[in-house]
């Protein structure tokens, strides 16, 4: 009786949702995104997208059609939960936000994080917002609260790394660069770590340090996501599936290690798009291009869960 009561819930919060586009001015152009709110809201969320060119629903044109951000924001909603699920700066419809690549850095994203918050509580009519960041989306979302919390209600962490990006490219580099060229490319990192530019780079690593992008990176590159948790008094949710092929659940716990109180969820057989899936390569990255594929069973529902119980 009680699982058809909730079921019954669900469909009638469902029902009374209500999907709309809205726009958060920013200079020079209006950010953008999609308020998702079931009939009386008992909290809301914004939904901090990945890294690259992830729209609001989770897709990129990089071959990602895994419409995961979309499912998640109605899997909460179905919880009583508003969603603002968000094109970031530069993105889809957000593109006229994006600033020339010299000109962007990290504190961009996070300061849009925290003005996504306020209009996301202000529109809901609660006094704060979660952050809700996926993959690069919770490093954004650690950023956004350091030094205080704001309008933010508190963190919930899905696939996110637990190390410097510098140590998680080192290890990427470690296996793909013959050298020279690693020891060329280890040495670049560690000037712009410590906030210097580097010059006269191999045609093989411009990509990576072409000099339009690294005031980017000298931005990126020293953030410590558990040093920023560590620092973070709000609540915190740590979710992570082991079939992830991009952060591993190793992650999630150098995450969890950095603040005891915060809650971990590790999900057997979830992949980083938050679907179920194998730990074989070509099957896990099958789903990546499924929209049809739901979310895998209690993804959703845990995060709701979390977010109900700390709701103020």
């Amino acid at each position: 009786m009680l699982t058809l009561t909730h079921a019954l819930l669900a469909a009638s919060l469902l029902a009374g949702r209500v999907s709309t586009d809205i726009a958060l001015p920013a200079q020079p152009a209006p950010l953008h995104g999609t308020l998702l709110t079931p009939e009386a809201p008992t909290a809301v969320a914004v939904i901090l997208p990945g890294s690259g060119p992830t729209d609001r629903d989770g897709n990129s044109p990089l071959g990602v059609a895994a419409s995961t951000y979309r499912l998640l924001a109605e899997g909460l909603a179905a919880q009583g939960i508003a969603t603002v699920r968000i094109d970031k700066r530069g993105i889809a419809a957000s593109a006229a936000a994006g600033p020339a690549e010299a000109d962007l850095r990290f504190d961009d994203y996070a300061a849009d994080a925290r003005a996504w918050a306020a209009e996301a509580a202000s529109r809901a009519g609660k006094p704060c917002a979660w952050l809700i960041g996926h993959s690069e989306g919770a490093l954004v979302a650690l950023k956004a609260v350091e030094g205080g919390g704001g309008k933010v209600c508190g963190l919930i962490l899905l696939s996110g790394a637990g190390r410097p990006a510098g140590v998680v490219i080192r290890e990427q580099l470690e296996a793909g660069l013959p050298e020279p060229l690693k020891t060329q490319a280890f040495a670049g990192l560690t000037e712009l770590e410590a906030g210097r530019t580097v010059a006269d780079t191999p045609p093989a690593l411009a990509a990576l340090f072409r000099p339009s992008v690294q005031p980017y990176l000298i931005s990126w590159l020293p953030l410590d996501p558990a040093a920023l948790l560590a620092a973070y008094d709000g609540p915190v949710f740590i979710g992570q599936g082991a079939t992830d092929l991009q952060i591993g659940v190793a992650d999630a716990q150098t995450l969890a290690a950095a603040d005891p109180r915060a809650t971990l969820k590790l999900w057997d057989g979830v992949n980083h798009v938050l679907k179920t899936a194998p730990a074989d390569r070509a099957a896990n990255l099958a789903t990546y291009a499924d929209p049809a594929l739901p979310l895998a069973p209690g993804v959703a529902e845990d995060v709701g869960a979390f977010i109900r119980v700390n709701e103020r």
